[in-house]
């Protein structure tokens, strides 16, 4: 069973930067696409961004391009996200997914939760204006 569990949150104001870190247990085959999705008080979930297998291939929402950075490392089956130039509209829980491994994945299909099949519990992350 693989287990997906996320660090970095915390309290940061304004302008801060936090670095969020999803590490995967419990594959041998990394997952082709690892991504991070956000929830705020009173909304539904959606997509922050997402890397495929290789590093190479990143998909951002709008709302963070410039800002997040969405990288991973292999061999540790972890993926991070840095977030600079804090806003306080980033207030979430953030949560990281994986998508099933050895499963190809469309470019275009990164921002879609049914690509997804393991999700962590989430770590909040709160932008004091």
């Amino acid at each position: 069973q693989v287990q997906l569990i996320e660090s970095g949150g915390g309290l940061v104001q304004a302008g801060g930067s936090l670095r969020l870190s999803c590490a995967a247990s419990g594959t041998r085959s990394g997952s082709t696409v690892m991504g991070w999705f956000r929830q705020a008080p009173g909304k539904e979930r959606e997509f922050v961004a997402a890397v495929g297998r290789s590093g190479v291939f990143k998909y951002y929402t709008d709302h963070v391009k410039g800002r997040f950075t969405i990288s991973r490392d292999n061999a540790k089956n972890t993926v991070y996200l840095q977030m600079n130039s804090l806003k306080f509209e980033d207030t979430a829980v953030y949560y990281c997914a994986t998508s099933p491994p050895q499963r190809p994945v469309n470019y275009s299909d990164f921002p879609r939760e049914y690509i997804y099949n393991y999700w962590g519990q989430g770590t909040q992350v709160t932008v004091s204006s």
